[in-house]
């Protein structure tokens, strides 16, 4: 029996689906094997799917190392994390101290401290790197940040006990993934327009080839009988991309609040895909 911990994101992250977590949960598969994620972000739908007993076995995973070795030193080491998060003044002089600093230099879980530092009191809580991979967020205003969340960080690590975590580029869910399983992917979105363009969760950003490549090993995992959701910007470009048999696309209204442009944060809509018929509603605009 589970205790009574209640894992949620313990990373802020740019396109984080904390605001669309009802429209997803409504729009997934009611009962699935293993739960696949490629792109697994803040984790927000993972934890929900955690908190209602839903996950059996979960395998989580993303390109960006720094993230994924923030999960496993979570996981292996949550107390080392905490107490490290503990020692750290919030002060702006610190933050940019600390943001120069080599993470690769470091212990894993002081580069996990670190991580999380700069994303809960970095600029709107945003995670972004430079073409040449460095963290280049400003110092945000908030007056008390909460980066030292030891109850949150306790829950996450107890989730992720049975969990696989890998470095890895989406396509090698077809590694892992069987019949009956379930994946979501979360790719950066399709910008909605040319200056909107957000993609540096990497150095080398997320290509429109690389969105064709995530439609075809869609498409393969459908072939494999593997349930697929994804979710993306409510754009033409992506209405294209899975106009096929293959996919139900919803739209939904999201909460967005990372925007350069204030008058841009708000409700947007966005797709929700899928190779199954929604089994507890939805529009198909397909």
């Amino acid at each position: 029996m589970r205790s009574q911990l209640i894992p949620r994101p313990f990373l802020k992250w740019a396109g984080g689906k904390t605001q669309l977590i009802d429209e997803l949960d409504k729009h997934a598969p009611c009962h699935f094997h293993c739960y696949h994620e490629p792109f697994i972000g803040g984790g927000a739908l993972f934890f929900k799917f955690y908190r209602e007993n839903k996950i059996q076995k979960a395998f989580l995973s993303d390109l960006n190392t720094e993230l994924i070795d923030a999960y496993t030193a979570v996981r292996d080491q949550v107390e080392a994390v905490i107490q490290i998060l503990a020692g750290f003044p919030h002060s702006e002089s610190f933050y940019y101290e600390l943001r120069a600093q080599d993470p690769w230099a470091m212990d894993g879980c002081i580069r996990t401290a670190r991580m999380i530092y700069l994303n809960k009191t970095g600029y709107n809580g945003l995670y972004r790197v430079s073409k040449q991979g460095k963290f280049n967020v400003p110092f945000g205003r908030y007056k008390n940040p909460d980066y030292c969340d030891g109850v949150n960080l306790r829950a996450v690590s107890q989730a992720l006990q049975n969990v696989e975590l890998s470095s890895t580029s989406f396509e090698k869910v077809l590694d892992k993934a069987m019949p009956g399983d379930f994946v979501y992917f979360d790719p950066p979105y399709v910008p909605l327009s040319k200056t909107a363009n957000f993609t540096a969760y990497q150095a080398n950003g997320f290509t429109e080839n690389d969105q064709v490549k995530l439609r075809d090993v869609s498409i393969e995992l459908t072939l494999r009988g593997v349930k697929v959701m994804l979710s993306n910007s409510a754009t033409e470009k992506v209405r294209k991309l899975y106009s096929t048999p293959d996919f139900v696309i919803v739209e939904v209204q999201a909460s967005r609040a990372i925007n350069r442009n204030g008058q841009g944060r708000g409700k947007v809509a966005e797709f929700i895909v899928t190779n199954f018929l929604p089994e507890r509603g939805g529009n198909n605009v397909s």
